[in-house]
């Protein structure tokens, strides 16, 4: 792997060692691993951290390590976005993954032929490794785009993460302006963003990857999706920062992966699948329909 790999981690020492083994076996020549703090009124967390950060000792391959590891706890949003600015200052295409986000050994091939294909093509802003179309198949190639950059093992460019900007300055001239009309068209998912992202640039949730979608989408910007799922997220549980055991989310633990199939089938042209678009909206990302939705799912696709 020439793509240098970024592995986020925090307190779970076993998610973050099958993560490793991946990582490991793919033989990264270099390894970015950013690490947040243990929380001061946890007890047994700063152990528990330490015992996550060793887990990176056993590097046993030509491999330069890049830590950046903060004393104290920062916050999933801080500390993300903070340690990819650090990242991003220093190379200009990186492979990240969170210390629960397993991916199959064909997601790297994957993210380092599109960092390539892609380099120079402002529309693209992130590549993906995850699929929740549950079998569905939009289109005959390798992957498709989207306006959803899903982050449970991705990959992107410094030109593009220049755009991030955690204070969202720009979400009260869109939300004044109702510009989330023209990018989402369906009233109810203007509804559901609207409320997500005030309440991101109040503070009230404490999400990276919420910034990043909006920086995405003031800039236009899709993310390449493959047509197959590339990550398992082994993650939910009461430990889980985001993702707990009764998380509305949890229809999507432990989905399988598999191979994507090279050579890849490039899409011969850069459009947006509206139809995997919807499915997304009305399965992950609308709360209305989220039960009725996901009923239908687990009837037709076990």
């Amino acid at each position: 792997m020439r793509t240098p790999i970024v592995l986020l981690m925090f307190n779970r020492p076993d998610t973050t060692q099958r993560v490793f083994d991946v990582i490991r076996s793919m033989q990264p020549q270099q390894l970015f691993v950013i690490a947040d703090g243990p929380r001061s009124d946890r007890p047994h967390e700063a152990e528990k951290c330490a015992n996550a950060r060793a887990v990176v000792e056993q590097v046993d391959w030509d491999c330069q390590v890049f830590k950046n590891y903060s004393d104290l706890n920062l916050g999933c949003a801080k500390r993300v976005a903070s340690g990819l600015d650090w990242v991003f200052a220093q190379v200009e295409t990186a492979i990240i993954l969170e210390d629960d986000c397993v991916p199959h050994p064909s997601f790297f091939q994957f993210c380092q032929e599109l960092l390539d294909r892609y380099a120079d093509d402002e529309r693209i802003m992130a590549i993906s490794g995850q699929n929740i179309q549950f079998g569905q198949k939009h289109t005959p190639y390798s992957y498709y785009f989207s306006r959803y950059c899903h982050c449970w093992g991705w990959a992107s460019w410094r030109r593009a993460w220049k755009h991030f900007d955690f204070e969202m300055k720009l979400w009260p001239a869109m939300s004044e302006n109702h510009y989330l009309n023209d990018i989402l068209i369906d009233p109810r998912a203007v509804k559901y963003w609207t409320k997500i992202f005030q309440a991101t640039h109040d503070g009230h949730i404490n999400s990276w990857a919420y910034r990043w979608m909006f920086a995405c989408w003031v800039n236009s910007g899709l993310t390449a999706l493959p047509n197959v799922n590339l990550i398992s997220n082994i993650g939910f549980g009461v430990e889980a920062s985001h993702t707990k055991a009764t998380s509305k989310q949890s229809l999507y633990a432990n989905i399988p992966t598999e191979a994507v199939q090279f050579p890849l089938q490039h899409p011969p042209f850069i459009v947006r699948q509206v139809k995997a678009d919807q499915f997304s909206q009305n399965t992950l990302f609308h709360a209305t329909l989220q039960t009725r939705v996901r009923q239908k799912i687990k009837r037709t696709f076990g």
